[in-house]
Formats: structure tokens, sequence, C-alpha cells
């Protein structure tokens, strides 16, 4: 076994990322990956702090990737079109990353401030894609969550087996966002009639009397 030369810790979170995809988070130790890596396990603490600071950053780079490729969907589009598009990229990160998806779940610090970052700039992101419906800044994340909630359920219940008939599981993902877009269109009209109605009685001559 020779050294890995050039070793730096996006390589060792990359290799990381692919146990995991491939043999589930669990296979990745710290034997497993310098093992992948040509090194010997103490090599690895040049660069994180032990397991617990390798989980850590695998889930920061997680939600990194995530966040690149939810980023890279929504590029040039925008309204009902750029919500399926974040709903389809979310979904096939997790198709493609399984392992490394979980990781960002299984934080050994949620309220880590690098995991808190990573994490935000996904919520931002979702927030911009939603701005075109003109809702109010806690009605939107609600709605982030929302998505959030509706994306990962599909996904865990994907990657679970739960979808045991013979449906297409895209034309179910697209339907659920579909549902969820109507509830959407429908707040904001509904937001619109009530400030509709604040204007006109502000701008009543008999207001006051």
């Amino acid at each position: 076994m020779s050294p890995r030369m050039g070793l730096d810790l996006y390589t060792i979170l990359q290799t990381a990322a692919e146990i995991a995809d491939k043999e589930g988070l669990e296979a990745v130790t710290l034997a497993t990956l310098a093992k992948k890596l040509g090194i010997r396990p103490p090599s690895l603490y040049n660069h994180i702090e032990g397991l617990h600071g390798l989980r850590k950053q695998l889930a920061v780079y997680g939600l990194k990737q995530l966040y690149s490729t939810l980023a890279d969907a929504a590029v040039g589009r925008s309204g009902d079109d750029a919500v399926h598009t974040l709903g389809k990229a979310y979904v096939s990160f997790v198709r493609a990353h399984p392992g490394l998806y979980e990781a960002t779940l299984q934080s050994p610090d949620p309220l880590d401030p690098e995991i808190q970052r990573a994490g935000d700039e996904i919520v931002k992101l979702t927030l911009r894609v939603l701005h075109v419906y003109k809702l109010d800044d806690e009605t939107a994340l609600h709605a982030v969550r929302s998505l959030r909630s509706m994306f990962h359920g599909f996904s865990s219940l994907e990657r679970k087996g739960g979808f045991g008939l013979p449906l297409d599981r895209n034309e179910t993902l697209r339907f659920l966002i579909d549902t969820f877009l109507v509830g959407i269109h429908q707040k904001r009209k509904s937001t619109d009639v009530i400030q509709s109605r604040n204007e006109k009685t502000s701008h009543d001559p008999k207001k006051g009397e």
C-alpha cells in the first residue's frame, strides 16, 4: 500500500461519500476510509478530527452538494416550473447519493455553525424560488418547510421500498408538487383579496366618521 499523494479534505470527503453511497453511511469509518485512500488511519487526523469530525464535515459537504444540485436546476426557471424542477433535482440527488444524503440528516451536531450555514443556503435558494408567489415572510418559511417535508418524505419512502404499486413514481412526484402548488396559488389569491380590502378600507372617505 503506497501513500496517497496530494491528500486533502476534499478528496477525503469525496471518497467517504462514495463509500456511503455504495455501502451505506455506517460503512464510513476511519479504517475503511484509510484503506480506500491507501493510507494509514492516523494520516487522516491531519485533515479531520476523528470520526466525529469526519461525520460533521461529510454532512457539510453533502449539504453543499445538494445546494449546488438545486441551484443548477433552478437557473433560468421561475414559478411553477422552478418548483417542479427543484423537486425533481432534490429527489434525483437522493437517488444518486443515498449515503451522502443520509449524512446530511445524521450530523453529530445539527447546531454546528457550519451545518447551519450550509442548510441556510438551501433555505435561501428555496425562498428565492418562491418569491414570485408574493407570500409574506412567515408563510414563505412555512412553504419552504412544506417543500422539504414533501421531497424528503417522498425520497425516504422510495428508498425504503414504500411504493409497491406499479405506478410511475415520477408521475406521483409531479402530482404531489402540483397539489402543493394549487394550495400556494390559493393562498396567494386569498392574500391579494385581503390586501385589496385593506386598501379600499384605507381610502374609504367614511373611515373615521
